[in-house]
């Protein structure tokens, strides 16, 4: 894949990535027992890294479709996502509430979903 061709498919991908997660949790002091699972975070370092992320996910695909072809792609892109989604947040499954462990689980499987919706706009735009 050509460096044109790898940057306009990081695009979108970077969009989803930049767009859809920075969808957070405050661990700073104790929350109300009404805070929502979901709290929107707009903070740069956050997206920079992101965005990052991102074209190292399009990396991984242009690997991918390079030497396997399309087919199979949401298998890699759930593995990938449910590397990323779970470990660090099984470690902190120990060290909280009830209501804080459905919001780890809430947010590790918005981050899987995002991994295999990057995968299926790569994969569109490989073929």
């Amino acid at each position: 894949m050509t460096l044109s061709r790898l940057i306009i498919a990081w695009l979108p991908v970077a969009a989803l990535f930049a767009v859809a997660p920075p969808l957070g949790y405050r661990w700073g002091g104790e929350p109300p027992p009404n805070q929502r699972a979901l709290v929107w975070s707009f903070n740069l370092w956050e997206i920079g890294w992101r965005l990052v992320e991102a074209a190292v996910v399009t990396l991984i695909a242009s690997l991918w479709f390079d030497t396997l072809g399309p087919g199979g792609s949401w298998l890699l892109f759930l593995l990938v996502g449910l590397l990323v989604a779970f470990p660090r947040r099984l470690v902190m499954w120990r060290h909280v509430d009830a209501l804080r462990r459905r919001h780890l689980v809430v947010h590790a499987l918005l981050d899987v979903a995002r991994y295999i919706v990057a995968g299926a706009l790569l994969s569109s735009l490989n073929q």
